[in-house]
């Protein structure tokens, strides 16, 4: 089928998630932790992920990525079946993480976006995904953002909705595309202006055309996600998920 079923989120986890064929999991990290987690989480990461924490110039910012890093080694060692400090990573020449064939029999693929209070995490099987969440913000959208970012085609379709629509629009183009561009994972050498996603709200989520290759347009899914109120996030996936599960990250 080629619709995704989807939830809210409100579900915990499985400890033991299977992905089925087709399926695609994602879930929702709450990343405000009490104080006294933090220790004990930034112990889960490697060496270069605990250099990135001291990098960090506040420690609000250095809090959300260790919960998130964190949450998605203690994730993915559900499906893996090792210990989260037992994972490890590469990077593509855009810097996309996978997981090394060493720690990753079974083909499992992973993508991760977080944002202000909340982070996603999809998880597939033998098929490339990505996924952004993002706090909608008043500052960011408005019509300057969206002439830099946006194909000709989608701020026409942006300046034709009344205001009180154009922000609800304006966060599920940024979304699907950047959840595209995370998919393809060939950074900014895919330029956000050479593919064109429906944005007015209530219209499903499409990837409507890619150039110069038409037929990529044809090799995507996009999914919008409801991460909670002031939120909006979307997923892309290779082929098609059969099935999405979403579920709430509770360790």
């Amino acid at each position: 089928m080629d619709q995704a079923r989807q939830s809210d989120f409100e579900e915990a986890g499985p400890a033991a998630p299977a992905l089925g064929e087709g399926e695609v999991h994602v879930w929702r990290l709450l990343l405000e932790q009490p104080s006294s987690r933090f220790d004990e989480l930034r112990r889960i990461l490697d060496q270069e992920e605990q250099g990135r924490v001291d990098r960090f110039r506040f420690d609000i910012h250095r809090q959300r990525y260790i919960a998130a890093h964190a949450g998605l080694r203690l994730i993915l060692s559900r499906y893996l079946k090792i210990q989260p400090q037992a994972i490890q990573f590469q990077f593509t020449q855009y810097g996309k993480p996978g997981l090394t064939p060493g720690t990753n029999p079974a083909g499992i693929a992973f993508n991760l976006s977080h944002s202000h209070e909340l982070g996603l995490i999809a998880v597939a099987q033998n098929r490339t995904l990505g996924v952004d969440i993002e706090q909608v913000r008043a500052d960011l959208a408005d019509e300057k953002v969206a002439r830099r970012f946006f194909s000709a085609r989608e701020i026409e379709a942006l300046l034709s909705l009344p205001p009180e629509l154009q922000r609800v629009a304006f966060f599920n183009c940024w979304t699907r595309k950047e959840a595209y561009i995370k998919a393809r994972g060939e950074g900014l050498s895919l330029p956000l202006d050479q593919f064109d996603v429906t944005l007015i709200p209530g219209e499903p989520a499409i990837l409507l055309h890619t150039r110069p290759d038409p037929a990529q347009a044809l090799q995507w899914k996009l999914y919008d996600l409801n991460p909670g109120s002031g939120y909006a996030a979307a997923l892309a996936v290779e082929g098609f998920a059969r099935t999405l599960k979403c579920w709430q990250w509770l360790e």
